[in-house]
């Protein structure tokens, strides 16, 4: 069998000690390998590295989107549906930087997904979405 296609995908932190607490003890990503200035995250089956660096010299840009101001710098994860929910309330109850709560985008219309975004510890944004109906992952 073909292993599917997985991202890979670097970002700045400006700590790693509390990089770990979020991604590994309230995300639940497991750690894989690290360094001095990096650690590696099985982040819901996929590779993501956290760099620390001195200065991050990222902007705050959002968009508006369905009525919310959405960062435009962001990455985050598709989950099922009853997975989406339970991990919101995990982020919700451990105390997560939340930017926008959980909710139903688009609702009634093609695309309609749940979605929430919170901030990791060094202000990098993550948006956790879901789809009743995946079919509408791509719908357009």
């Amino acid at each position: 069998m073909t292993m599917p296609a997985l991202f890979h995908l670097a970002f700045p932190v400006r700590d790693l000690a509390t990089t770990r607490s979020f991604y590994g003890d309230l995300l639940g990503c497991r750690e894989g390998r690290s360094a001095k200035r990096w650690v590696d995250y099985d982040f819901f089956g996929h590779q993501i590295s956290a760099h620390l660096v001195d200065a991050d010299d990222a902007t705050l840009a959002t968009n508006e989107v369905d009525g919310d101001a959405v960062p435009v710098r962001h990455f985050g994860a598709v989950l099922p549906w009853d997975d989406w929910r339970a991990l919101g309330q995990r982020l919700l109850d451990g105390g997560a930087d939340v930017i926008i709560e959980p909710r139903v985008r688009f609702a009634g219309e093609i695309g309609e997904q749940g979605t929430f975004f919170v901030r990791d510890p060094s202000g990098n944004a993550l948006e956790f979405k879901s789809f009743r109906d995946m079919n509408q992952v791509f719908a357009t």
